[in-house]
């Protein structure tokens, strides 16, 4: 084929290659190569108008819009922000009840959207939103001196519990920021009853922490047998072991 025909059938293939789809390309793009000889290409540069086919990965089209997005952060929100692994395989239940009882409206679409979700996808959909709840530092420090005089209880020893023995934590109300000096809440929750405690500490120091025992102790309806508490040093104090049965 002398070089002025190539020319002639370039300029009456390339504006069918550029509109055609996918898989008719090909097969103009094979007849093309069979009757110039061209390398294969080179031909698509040709028939592209000189322009070479970009490269690289195109980007996917959006699977899950804002209205999956919207629904996905309310229904977490319900289930109290657990982890993706924990909540995808739940989504049926949660989803089927909180549109029973009217607190979640969404289109079918959606809701078999929501349904599809995998891990990667619900992480991916509920980072912006999580980025809200950033976990708070904690003001535990854990207390080393008296922690080989304190029995411990396993969970076996649970089982015949009698009232008396109690849950307890400080709860600490310094907002986002654990630095300088903010109230507390003391928490005690009988493990048999369910009997709770709480008591208002101006901080957490030793004097604080053994008031509060002291004045929940007294207010009890059955005798303090034994704390079940975290190992923060303001519950390993030899004075609070010395007052009461404490159990860790």
């Amino acid at each position: 084929m002398t070089m002025k025909a190539r020319k002639e059938l370039l300029a009456a293939l390339s504006p069918m290659y550029l509109k055609v789809s996918w898989k008719e390309k090909q097969q103009v793009l094979d007849s093309f190569v069979a009757a110039t000889g061209y390398n294969r290409k080179h031909a698509i540069v040709l028939l592209n108008g000189g322009k070479r086919p970009s490269k690289g990965a195109q980007p996917r089209a959006r699977k899950y819009d804002d209205k999956v997005t919207e629904a996905l952060i309310v229904v977490w929100k319900a289930s109290n922000r657990i982890c993706s692994k924990r909540l995808v395989p739940f989504l049926p239940t949660i989803i089927s009840s909180m549109e029973r009882f009217g607190h979640l409206n969404i289109s079918q679409d959606t809701r078999d959207k929501l349904l599809s979700l995998s891990h990667a996808s619900t992480d991916r959909l509920l980072k912006q939103e999580r980025k809200k709840y950033a976990r708070r530092k904690s003001t535990t420090r854990p207390g080393y001196l008296l922690k080989k005089h304190i029995p411990i209880r396993t969970y076996a020893d649970w089982n015949d519990v009698t009232p008396g023995f109690f849950e307890a934590d400080l709860v600490a109300h310094g907002g986002s920021s654990a630095s300088g000096q903010f109230l507390h809440t003391l928490t005690m929750t009988d493990i048999a009853t369910g009997w709770t405690e709480c008591s208002a500490l101006l901080s957490k120091s030793e004097v604080s922490v053994l008031r509060a025992f002291t004045t929940v102790k007294a207010s009890l309806p059955f005798p303090l047998l034994g704390l079940d508490t975290d190992n923060g040093s303001e519950f390993i104090l030899f004075r609070l072991r010395n007052k009461m049965n404490y159990s860790e």
